[in-house]
């Protein structure tokens, strides 16, 4: 039960570092924030519907996806760990990466785009759940899909109080929150690197 425990807290840290709600608050409150109450409300509730479904499309189907493509779990554990230490590189030097731009054709709908995608669920979400629900079977899939939705859950009030949540941190706290989310991204990168690199030379010896 302990082991799960660890799983479950180790997954919420991962998405959360890497959704990053705090820095995507001030980005919800800079594309919306001249909308109205209502307005921001709906548009946060379809950026984060829209979010879920393609982040359980992934840990459901993560298995066909590799089958049909000829894909490795190992192979997705190196490339998404690249991508997820990216994003935390480039959160750690205190800028955005470009895998999480925000730039968008002011005409498109902001709820689907860059909102959903690719702020929310961008290459890196999408390969840490991808990794986990298809190392961990159907245990692997309900634990992603129930830490995600969580993790919906508070963006979405983050949303909300948008307004609120940036008066009390300010500038320097969202830097220095968005500096602390990125050496998380940076080391759990890292680690998803290390660990398909290990099985990888291990199979080839």
């Amino acid at each position: 039960m302990s082991s799960l425990y660890t799983q479950l807290i180790t997954l919420f840290i991962s998405f959360f570092a890497i959704m990053n709600p705090i820095a995507n608050t001030a980005a919800f409150a800079g594309l919306v924030g001249d909308k109205s109450k209502e307005e921001q409300r709906k548009i946060a509730t379809k950026a984060l519907i829209i979010t879920f479904f393609i982040i359980l499309f992934f840990s459901v189907l993560g298995k066909t996806i590799f089958h049909l493509f000829g894909i490795t779990v190992d192979a997705l554990r190196v490339t998404g760990g690249i991508l997820v230490f990216i994003v935390g590189y480039h959160m750690l030097n205190g800028s955005g990466s470009k895998l999480h731009s925000a730039k968008g054709d002011e005409d498109s709908n902001v709820a689907i785009s860059p909102l959903a995608v690719p702020l929310l669920a961008g290459p890196g979400t999408i390969a840490t759940a991808m990794n986990h629900a298809a190392t961990g079977g159907m245990m692997g899939i309900l634990t992603t899909i129930t830490v995600f939705s969580v993790l919906c859950i508070i963006t979405f009030f983050c949303f909300i109080f948008s307004s609120r949540i940036l008066s009390v941190i300010g500038k320097s706290g969202l830097s220095i929150v968005t500096r602390l989310m990125g050496l998380i991204l940076a080391v759990v990168g890292t680690q998803m690197i290390i660990n398909g690199l290990t099985t990888i030379i291990s199979q080839m010896s």
